[in-house]
């Protein structure tokens, strides 16, 4: 059964057309993964659906009783309230319903109606439907589905009494996901909702996902959650919709297919169209010498080229994709690129991590991963030594350049009112016109080359990090989260360039499709101490997945776990 239709659908957005007459329809428990480009659109849409973003025209109509929920891609818990607070406040449509019953208990207290029968009769008929609707809207059920689903996203008993202003980006999300959920829409709208979350809350939105009976739509640039709970994909790019049936992984595969049969439809009717064009042109030529059926012929022909014209069977070129030029050279440099012996970190009283040890040699691509707030940022800011450690030593390769990619983009935070030409040419000095050209190459407009860095968007800013490491060229990669900001295409051109990569990478991520095409082995920062894993990140969970509960560390080095 249908959920929602979308029908002939334009929206414009600060006087651009995102897309025209789009047409789309959804039906009731549908798993649907949209994604395309950054810009294309995709939250727009949803927005739309939501009904917070007006139509330049079309319609959008829902089956009767079905219900939307939102969550938007920079969602915020309440402020000034506790955690239960914020996931136990009433949704509108109970909200309302507990005020009428409000409205009802305080009418049959009225003396005036307590004494008359008919009155007190209609008075009860009325709170007796009233309280039928709340009980069909889950009211009764409603603090136990929040205590449910705050369990299963992680939060703890002694945790809903803290304020929500102490709460990780993360958890504010995954906070609000709680509340919606227990409102349990027909039609959920999740825009990123991965963004800030660490594996372990990953994989907690995942079984929420996959068991929700209700119809969810997920923006995500997260490839291996698209895997795990969609069971279609719709691609927004260039103002079009086109739908795939399974996850992205089967997706990926119909696309390719797709293009390559539309590529040789389209050589074969471009040989087509010039025999027909040849032919039109030696009638015409034979026309002139007062050939009548050479003349009819020539006419034939161009009707029959108009026809496929307007019927619409000229078949378009493919259009190869957008994506950055990025190129990672790197160069050899020490044997051991990163030597960390004995390190350990604390703020005050509170020990972070304590004896760590790590090498990472020359042409090794390592992932630390671990929970939000073991150390794994803190650990970066020590090797590039912006913060001293408590004890230990951290051993930089001499003949190692370090560069250095920032998850919220600190390294442009004092170019925020200068341009992304005026960076550039700080990290690779270079004519104007130079510096333009490499924007250019990482899909920012000319426009946007002109207008301050604080303006633009967070995936724009993660590629002109991008662009700076490009340009420095260094030989030992720290990067931290850098896929969060990437679409799913610029996501992929970096994996590619660190494929041919020359040098070595010591690189945070949670993207878990990333870490599996990218890195040589895991290491995992948890409770203080590194474990190490070889493989990549699928590697690493079927191993945690046969040993759940793990020795401790001594610190007498990393503990290496093989997954075979």
């Amino acid at each position: 059964m249908q959920a929602f239709h979308v029908n002939k659908v334009t929206i414009n957005h600060a006087g651009r057309e995102i897309f025209r007459d789009l047409n789309w329809a959804v039906n009731e428990g549908d798993h649907i993964g949209l994604i395309g480009p950054n810009g294309a659109g995709k939250s727009s849409l949803l927005k739309a659906i939501y009904g917070a973003l007006p139509l330049e025209a079309g319609v959008i109509t829902f089956a009767k009783g079905v219900r939307v929920g939102y969550l938007s891609q920079h969602a915020e818990a309440e402020p000034g309230v506790t955690v239960w607070e914020a996931a136990n406040s009433l949704p509108p449509g109970l909200a309302k319903v507990e005020e009428e019953l409000a409205a009802i208990e305080a009418w049959l207290a009225d003396p005036a109606v307590y004494g008359d029968e008919k009155r007190l009769e209609r008075a009860l008929t009325e709170q007796e439907r009233v309280l039928e609707k709340w009980e069909r809207l889950g009211g009764p059920q409603f603090g136990g589905k929040i205590r449910e689903l705050l369990t299963l996203f992680g939060f703890t008993p002694d945790q809903y009494d803290l304020p929500t202003d102490v709460l990780s980006g993360g958890q504010k999300k995954l906070l609000a996901l709680a509340r919606l959920g227990a409102e349990a829409p027909e039609v959920l709208l999740l825009d990123e909702p991965d963004n800030h979350l660490d594996l372990e809350a990953k994989a907690r939105l995942e079984k929420f996902i996959r068991d929700y009976s209700g119809a969810v739509i997920i923006v995500s640039h997260d490839r291996y959650l698209l895997d795990e709970v969609v069971t279609e994909i719709a691609e927004l790019e260039n103002g079009k919709l086109t739908l795939y049936k399974g996850n992205y992984s089967q997706y990926v595969l119909q696309r390719e297919l797709e293009r390559l049969r539309q590529q040789q439809l389209y050589v074969a009717q471009q040989k087509r169209i010039r025999q027909i064009e040849e032919a039109i042109h030696r009638f015409e030529m034979a026309a002139r010498q007062d050939d009548i059926r050479a003349a009819r012929q020539a006419r034939h022909r161009r009707r029959m080229l108009e026809r496929m014209e307007e019927n619409g069977e000229i078949i378009e070129r493919v259009r190869e994709q957008k994506q950055i030029e990025l190129r990672l050279d790197g160069w050899r440099g020490s044997t051991k690129a990163l030597e960390i012996k004995n390190l350990a970190m604390a703020f005050g009283d509170d020990l972070l991590f304590d004896d760590l040890n790590l090498l990472v040699r020359h042409g090794e691509r390592v992932g630390l991963i671990g929970p939000n707030g073991a150390g794994k940022s803190v650990l970066f800011r020590l090797v590039l030594g912006e913060l001293e450690p408590f004890a230990g030593e951290i051993k930089i390769g001499p003949s190692v350049r370090i560069g250095h990619y920032a998850q919220e983009h600190q390294t442009l935070e004092a170019w925020m009112r200068r341009t992304p030409v005026e960076f550039i040419q700080d990290v690779w000095p270079c004519s104007e016109g130079e510096a333009v050209n490499v924007l250019l190459r990482f899909l920012f407009t000319y426009r946007q080359t002109r207008q301050p860095i604080g303006e633009l968007s967070g995936g724009e800013r993660s590629r002109l990090q991008l662009a700076a490491l490009m340009l420095t060229n260094p030989n030992l990669l720290l990067l931290d989260e850098p896929t969060n900001n990437l679409d799913i295409l610029s996501a992929e051109a970096l994996e590619t360039a660190l494929e041919s990569f020359e040098g070595a990478a010591l690189i945070i991520s949670h993207d878990r499709y990333f870490l599996d095409r990218v890195v040589d082995r895991v290491v995992e920062l948890r409770d203080g101490q590194l474990t190490g894993y070889e493989g990549g990140y699928t590697e690493y969970l079927e191993y945690r997945a046969r040993s759940p509960r793990l020795e401790a560390v001594s610190g007498r080095g990393i503990r290496e776990r093989s997954s075979k």
